[in-house]
């Protein structure tokens, strides 16, 4: 909980014309903007860290981790996600007992 004595800090961004006739429609841009900052951080890519680029030490890594960890598309949600290079060998590699 925060203490009585601390006080917030105002922050302060550029908007375009669109983007700040959008938020004079709201009826709590406040509140607004600090919920979708917190969202925003809540969920940034653990590798780029939300940039959208990886360094070229950070392509390199990636590359051999995508080796054995390839990008599949979910049956039920449609959502592309890692899956364990050995999940999948593992997968495609047991059969049911009547079948062998």
């Amino acid at each position: 909980m925060r203490d009585a004595r601390q006080k917030e800090s105002v922050v302060t961004f550029k908007a375009d014309a669109s983007l700040l006739d959008a938020l004079r429609n709201l009826p709590n841009r406040s509140e607004f903007i600090r919920a979708a900052i917190l969202q925003a951080l809540d969920h940034h890519c653990p590798l780029c860290g939300g940039t959208g680029v990886l360094s070229p030490n950070q392509k390199q890594h990636w590359q051999r981790f995508a080796e054995r960890h390839p990008l599949r598309e979910c049956e039920e949600c449609h959502e592309v996600h890692l899956v364990c290079g050995e999940e999948e060998h593992d997968q495609l590699h047991r059969a049911p007992r009547a079948a062998r």
